[in-house]
């Protein structure tokens, strides 16, 4: 009987000292250390992750304008075929008159 009523005695002490436990573990105050451990754990691979996708931003607009602008010129080229095929049919007017000339000039 001794040992049943031993027994019971140290199961109430286990259980409450498991209870105090418990309680102590997840006591607000030590979730807000467990948090604030987080963060500072975390938080300077966070600013970096942030400064390269600042510097990752920069880039890829410095290179979206480079290519609206090259898109741009290249529009404005095929608009400006037309002068382009004037310039060719001057050019060709300026190699005729000047094989005339030299022909001209050959025979004298």
């Amino acid at each position: 009987m001794e040992d049943q009523e031993m027994q019971l005695k140290v199961r109430r002490v286990t259980d409450k000292f498991t209870e105090s436990m418990y309680v102590l573990a997840n006591e607000p105050s030590v979730a807000l250390y467990r948090l604030q451990e987080h963060v500072r754990r975390s938080l300077p691979e966070l600013v970096q992750h942030k400064t390269d996708m600042q510097s990752w931003e920069e880039q890829s607009q410095g290179a979206i304008y480079t290519v609206e602008y090259a898109c741009s010129a290249v529009k404005s080229m095929t608009n400006s075929s037309m002068y382009f095929k004037n310039i060719d049919s001057l050019l060709r007017q300026a190699i005729t008159m000047k094989e005339q000339i030299s022909n001209s000039q050959g025979r004298r």
